[in-house]
């Protein structure tokens, strides 16, 4: 049966054959590795993905939560068209200057809007300014703070805009109403809120690969 070996190994076949080699991306993962940032950034595989469906939804407007060291926020940046913007929000000020220079050398600063602080704190203050919507949503940040960013990311959407949040599956703890893990708690109340939410259109997609078992939600808003 196949595991983690057979999964990394089919991510780094995928990898060769679609995406070839990304200088600006393997610099910044370097430069993450470099300032002491966990190593919690989406696979090649899943940024490229980010960047198709932002791609697909023809997002001008993006919003992400946490940022870590700015991969992810290369990914879908790199997606924007000519005056695209997007605001992606990280609560460590050293995650955030690491992320800065990253963005600067991948020659999308004009594009990205780095807010630093508590994300909900941000995200409330957006909602108060009446800040226009987003085409697209990407939360990938604290867990238990999940069902708060959706609420979040809904009323900072318009009908069709695509809300996506990552490691939904946790290897499958997700299924233990009893586990001790605070993000698996987070992660499972997320699951009721959206299912519960009427102007949401959802789904679970699961994933293996170089991130173990895992998998993100994907959703419109109706």
């Amino acid at each position: 049966m196949a595991g983690q070996a057979e999964w990394t190994a089919v991510d780094n076949y995928g990898a060769a054959h679609l995406l070839g080699e990304d200088a600006v991306l393997s610099a910044t993962l370097a430069a993450n590795a470099a300032g002491g940032l966990p190593e919690i950034d989406v696979s090649a595989a899943q940024g490229k993905m980010l960047h198709l469906l932002a791609r697909m939804a023809g997002a001008r407007r993006i919003l992400e939560v946490g940022t870590l060291g700015g991969y992810s926020t290369i990914c879908l940046a790199r997606a924007l068209p000519d005056g695209g913007r997007l605001v992606t929000l990280e609560l460590e000020p050293h995650h955030a200057a690491v992320a800065r220079a990253n963005i600067a050398a991948a020659g999308l600063a004009d594009k990205v809007e780095l807010r630093v602080g508590p994300a909900s704190e941000s995200l409330e203050a957006m909602i108060a300014a009446g800040e226009a919507p987003f085409d697209l949503v990407f939360i990938d940040a604290d867990k238990p703070s999940n069902t708060a960013y959706l609420r979040a990311a809904i009323a900072l959407s318009r009908p069709g805009t695509t809300i996506i949040v990552d490691n939904v599956v946790r290897e499958g703890d997700i299924l233990d109403p009893h586990h001790a893990d605070p993000r698996v708690q987070g992660t499972r109340a997320l699951f009721e809120a959206a299912g519960t939410e009427p102007r949401l259109s959802a789904t679970v997609v699961q994933t293996v690969g170089a991130k173990k078992w895992d998998g993100f939600m994907l959703a419109v808003v109706d």
